[in-house]
């Protein structure tokens, strides 16, 4: 399932410059510049992680930190100019699940997000596919079966199609499964990711000409169907 995000920031420049990235990775982020609205929307829908700057206007990023928290189980990440150790302290004390200082690369910030949106789905163990599904994600066992069958895997096409399970029937760009995919071949990713895909396609008794699973999206990159 694609992420779904709330920022609170009062930088609108640089809100847009991260939504703008961040969807490429098939994230969509709603960015409040206003506190208080921001909390308004967190109560109105569902959210997969808060982004929360510190120096905001009207109310102070660790209160508003406290209050999500108290009230709500959502993953935070705190992303502010203000490098005083003991803002990081309290905000993590108060719940928040990571601290980024700015400045910092857009990049970076999607990673924290996939590392904390990993460890908030290991837990809830909300990664495993329903049982009617041939393919079965066991993120615990670092496992996944076809058919009731664990497949033989090495590491690079374990991250690959696990990170194709997690979005499950939405489009992942190429520079996306080639982020998560740690074990490919640096010099020659775009090439490494394409010999992963058939390599994976043949495991599951598929070809790219007949594609059952995993159909590619011209220009794009991949997308699992389940």
């Amino acid at each position: 399932m694609q992420p779904n995000i709330l920022m609170i920031e009062d930088d609108i420049e640089l809100a847009q410059i991260l939504c703008d990235f961040l969807k490429r990775y098939n994230i969509t982020v709603t960015n409040f510049d206003d506190p208080y609205l921001g909390l308004s929307a967190l109560n109105l829908k569902k959210y997969d992680l808060l982004i929360l700057d510190l120096s905001l206007p009207g109310m102070d990023g660790l209160e508003i930190c406290k209050e999500v928290r108290a009230k709500n189980d959502i993953p935070i990440i705190i992303s502010s100019a203000r490098s005083d150790l003991e803002d990081k302290i309290i905000g993590l004390e108060l719940g928040a699940d990571d601290y980024l200082p700015k400045p910092y690369e857009p990049k970076e910030l999607y990673a924290r997000i996939m590392s904390v949106l990993r460890r908030y789905k290991k837990s809830y163990q909300i990664n495993e596919e329903p049982s009617t599904c041939k393919l079965i994600f066991k993120e615990e066992s670092h496992t996944i079966l076809f058919e009731e069958v664990p497949l033989s895997l090495t590491l690079a096409e374990y991250e690959v199609l696990s990170h194709l399970i997690r979005k499950n029937n939405c489009v992942v760009s190429r520079a996306e499964l080639i982020n998560n995919a740690l074990s490919l071949n640096d010099e020659n990713e775009s090439r490494s990711l394409d010999v992963l895909i058939s390599r994976i396609r043949t495991k599951l008794g598929e070809s790219s000409k007949e594609p059952y699973f995993i159909h590619s999206v011209r220009g794009i990159g991949y997308r699992l169907q389940a």
